[in-house]
C-alpha cells in the first residue's frame, strides 16, 4: 500500500444525489415557497371578499333610492283659488303661497278616494294630508307658475308620497314599527295598502333622485342629487383646466430641462412630501388664501376646484415624470443625433410616448379628488343648497355642494330615508370613479406606444 492509497484509506465517498430527486434543503425551500404562495392567495381572497361585503351592504342600503312612491290624482286648478284677478298676471299669481295649494291638493285626494269607495272614516283631515309629500304645494305651485293657462282644467299630477309611506313600500317601515312611530300611524299604512290596489300610488323609478336638488329635514322623499353633481362637474373642470397644463409643464421642466442642484433636490423633495400631506390640510390652505385673503365666496365650485388643484398637482407631477423617464434614453440620443434641438427631442418624440401615463396619472388623480370631503368641509360646501347653479362661467361663483359632501350631510340627518340616500349617492360616487378608470385604461391602451 503507497503512501498515496493510506491517506485515503479513512475516506467515504459523498453519496451522489440525483437531481430528479429533492434533498432535504430543496423540499423545505420549495415548502416555504408554497407556503408563502398560500398567504398571499389567502391575502387576494380576504382582499376581494371585503370588497364584496362592502359593494354588497351599500346596494342593499342604496338601491331603494333609485325608486319613489308617487302618488297620481286628477288635481281640479281652481280659477278663484290661483288667480282671484283672471289676468294670467305672474306677478300676481305668485301672492297665492304653497299653503293656497295645499287644499287643492287635499280635495283632489279625498275626491279620487271617494270616487273608488275607499272608506277613510278612521283617518282624521291631518293623517290624510299626511299620506302626500309636503313638497306637493311647492311641486303644483311651480308647474302652474311655468304654465299659467292651465289654469281652470283639470289635469293628472303625479305626486311624491311622504317619506314613512316610500320606506313602508320598501320594507324599511311596518306595522309594528309605525305604532312606535310618531310620523305615521298603522292606519295610514293599512290605507295605502288599499291605494295601492286602487292604482293611485306606486312605487317606480325616481329619476328625480339623479337630477333634483336637495330637500330639508322633513322632506327627505324630494332629496336629490343634482345640485351635488353639477358642483363636482364643475369643481372637476376646475382641476383639469389648472391642475394638468401645470403639473405637465412643470414636470417637463424638472425632468428634461432643470439643473441637477440643491434647489431642484429642495423642489422634488417637498412635491413628494405635498403628495402624502392630508386633504385638510389643503382645506385649511384654501379657507386662509381663496376665501379669507382672495374674497372668493364660500360654497362656490372655484374654490374648491382651487383647493382640489393644489391636492392633485403633486399626483400629476409624480406621474408624469415616471412616464417621462420611462421612455428610453436612446429616444432623446436619436432625436438629438439628427439635428433635433433640445425642445424638440422632448415635445416632437419624449412628450407623445409618456402620454398615456400622463393621460392614467391625470384621471387618477381626477378621481382621487372627485372623492374627497375634508378640504370642501372646511370652504363651507357642507352648506344647504337646494338651487342650481348656474351655466359657466358665472355658474363657478355660485353655490353648490358636491358628491361626498352630500353624501356625509345626509348621512348626519335623523331620517332612515337619508341614510337610504347617502348610501345611493355612495352607489352614483363609485359609478363615476369607476367610470374615470375605465377611461385611463382605455386612453393607456388606445395611445400606447412601444419601442
Amino acid at each position: 500500500m503507497t503512501d498515496a492509497t493510506a491517506g485515503n484509506a479513512g475516506y467515504t465517498p459523498a453519496k451522489k444525489s440525483s437531481l430528479l430527486v429533492q434533498d432535504a434543503r430543496t423540499a423545505k425551500r420549495n415548502a416555504a415557497e408554497k407556503r408563502f404562495e398560500y398567504y398571499g392567495m389567502v391575502a387576494v381572497m380576504l382582499g376581494i371578499a371585503s370588497l364584496i361585503v362592502l359593494l354588497t351592504t351599500i346596494f342593499i342600503n342604496g338601491h331603494g333610492a333609485f325608486s319613489q312612491t308617487f302618488v297620481k290624482l286628477p288635481v281640479t286648478l281652481t280659477e278663484a283659488k290661483l288667480d282671484k284677478s283672471g289676468t294670467r298676471d305672474i306677478e300676481v299669481m305668485k301672492k297665492v303661497t304653497t299653503f293656497g295649494y295645499a287644499p287643492i291638493i287635499d280635495r283632489a285626494f279625498a275626491t279620487a278616494m271617494s270616487e273608488r269607495g275607499i272608506d277613510v272614516s278612521n283617518l282624521g283631515k291631518k293623517d290624510l294630508g299626511a299620506i302626500i309629500s309636503k313638497d306637493a304645494p311647492a311641486q303644483l305651485r311651480d308647474f302652474v307658475l311655468a304654465n299659467p293657462d292651465i289654469i281652470g282644467t283639470t289635469r293628472d299630477f303625479e305626486f311624491l308620497a311622504n317619506g314613512r309611506i316610500d320606506g313602508y313600500l320598501k320594507g324599511r317601515v311596518s306595522q309594528e314599527s309605525a305604532s312606535l312611530d310618531s310620523n305615521v300611524t298603522p292606519a295610514q299604512l293599512a290605507l295605502v295598502d288599499t291605494l295601492r290596489d286602487a292604482g293611485i300610488i306606486e312605487k317606480r323609478f325616481n329619476w328625480a333622485f339623479i337630477t333634483g336638488g336637495d330637500a330639508s329635514d322633513q322632506r327627505p322623499e324630494a332629496a336629490g342629487l343634482g345640485v351635488a353633481i353639477l358642483g363636482s362637474l364643475y369643481m372637476m373642470i376646475v382641476v383639469l383646466c389648472l391642475a394638468l397644463p401645470i403639473g405637465v409643464a412643470a414636470s417637463i421642466y424638472l425632468e428634461e430641462f432643470a439643473p441637477k442642484n440643491r434647489l431642484t433636490d429642495v423642489i422634488e423633495v417637498n412635491i413628494s412630501n405635498l403628495a402624502a400631506v392630508p386633504s385638510i390640510v389643503f382645506g385649511i390652505l384654501g379657507l386662509a388664501i381663496f376665501i379669507n385673503f382672495a374674497g372668493l365666496p364660500q360654497s362656490a365650485p372655484i374654490v374648491g376646484g382651487l383647493v382640489l388643484t393644489l391636492m392633485t398637482l403633486p399626483t400629476i407631477i409624480i406621474s408624469t415624470r415616471a412616464s417621462l423617464k420611462a421612455v428610453p434614453p436612446s429616444i432623446r440620443d436619436a432625436a438629438l443625433g439628427v439635428g433635433a434641438s433640445k425642445m424638440q427631442s422632448v415635445f416632437h418624440h419624449v412628450l407623445p410616448l409618456a402620454a398615456p401615463g400622463i393621460l392614467t396619472g391625470t384621471i387618477i388623480g381626477l378621481a382621487q379628488a372627485l372623492g374627497e370631503t375634508a378640504p370642501l368641509l372646511l370652504i363651507g360646501m357642507v352648506a344647504f343648497v337646494r338651487e342650481f347653479p348656474g351655466a359657466p362661467p358665472e355658474g363657478f361663483f355660485d353655490p353648490a355642494s358636491a358628491l361626498p359632501v352630500q353624501v356625509y350631510n345626509w348621512t348626519q340627518r335623523a331620517d332612515p330615508a337619508f341614510v337610504e340616500r347617502a348610501s345611493g349617492a355612495i352607489i352614483v360616487l363609485l359609478a363615476f370613479l369607476v367610470a374615470m378608470n375605465l377611461i385611463a385604461v382605455m386612453l393607456r391602451r388606445r395611445f400606447e406606444r412601444r419601442w
